[in-house]
């Protein structure tokens, strides 16, 4: 029998959530070759790495972790995770009728589940960035509306993080040294895409930007799916570090001027000599007109 979510979320409500209180060590390997999560932990995160920024998934399930790259995992949601929608107006934002069936990665683990997260606790990572990252979903492909949402453990309001239902892109804030995790909501079974932007400012003034697709297989009966391109927008930038932003000194002053500054100046010189230059044609035609009339 298909429990009703609002029970699932009212049962997962006590907090602080188990397992949330984690550190990675930062010598954990690389995983290599294609994988199908269907049970325990993982979690998506920035890496940064031999001065590279990049969108990976930390598999906690594996023995010992490893990190894995998104094009060659694929997150498996079984039909264990089938729950009804609630007959209640707090969860109208699913967009789905009371009494639909959906699959729920759920908030806190369940058994049998794959339990999807997100993390900014790569050592690398924490070393590099002042205050937190940014993490856009950019574009969805597949059967159903997603929708991401966090449930209070005091029973109040679903904090809608993500939703299908609204327009794309959507940001969402994530502090230095997070771990959380969320209740993931799909509408249908079927092969999805999320297509995901990770950026931060860093501590020296750079900023760092990445992108990557997650791949999810929701049901039993979807054979999951590598290699089915995204064909939603592009990309705000392949994976890149970009320098802080240069100056320019003016040794006559001593003052520093960025090159926008300058271009400004410049822009407001020609201006004026525009002008000047108008202002002694007209000058010079007076003056002859008061000879001819002489």
């Amino acid at each position: 029998m298909i429990k009703s979510l609002l029970a699932v979320l009212l049962a997962a409500a006590p907090s602080p959530t188990p397992g949330l209180d984690q550190s990675l060590d930062p010598g954990q390997a690389q995983a290599t070759g294609r994988a199908v999560l269907e049970t325990g932990h993982v979690d998506i995160g920035p890496r940064l790495r031999d001065g590279t920024w990049t969108i990976q998934i930390h598999d906690d399930h594996a023995v010992p972790s490893v990190w894995r790259e998104p094009a060659d995992t694929v997150l498996r949601v079984r039909d264990t995770a089938r729950q009804a929608v609630p007959d209640d107006p707090a969860y109208a934002f699913l967009g789905e009728q009371p009494g639909t069936e959906v699959h729920v990665v759920p908030q806190t683990e369940k058994q049998g589940v794959v339990w999807i997260g997100w993390n900014t606790q790569d050592p690398g990572v924490i070393g590099a960035i002042s205050r937190g990252v940014t993490m856009t979903l950019r574009g969805v492909q597949g059967p159903g509306a997603v929708t991401v949402f966090l449930q209070s453990g005091n029973l109040g309001a679903p904090q809608v993080l993500w939703s299908t239902t609204k327009p794309l892109p959507q940001p969402m804030w994530v502090e230095t040294n997070t771990h959380t995790h969320a209740n993931w909501v799909f509408g249908k079974p079927g092969n999805y895409q999320l297509a995901v932007d990770i950026s931060a400012d860093l501590a020296d003034g750079a900023t760092a930007t990445a992108s990557t697709v997650l791949r999810l297989a929701v049901g039993d009966g979807t054979e999951p799916d590598f290699d089915t391109a995204f064909t939603a927008p592009p990309a705000a930038g392949s994976a890149s570090i970009a320098p802080a932003a240069t100056t320019d000194q003016d040794p006559s002053s001593g003052t520093w001027q960025t090159p926008a500054l300058i271009g400004a100046g410049l822009l407001v010189l020609l201006i004026i000599a525009a002008l000047v230059a108008r202002q002694s044609a007209v000058r010079r035609r007076a003056e002859r007109e008061r000879e001819n009339v002489r």
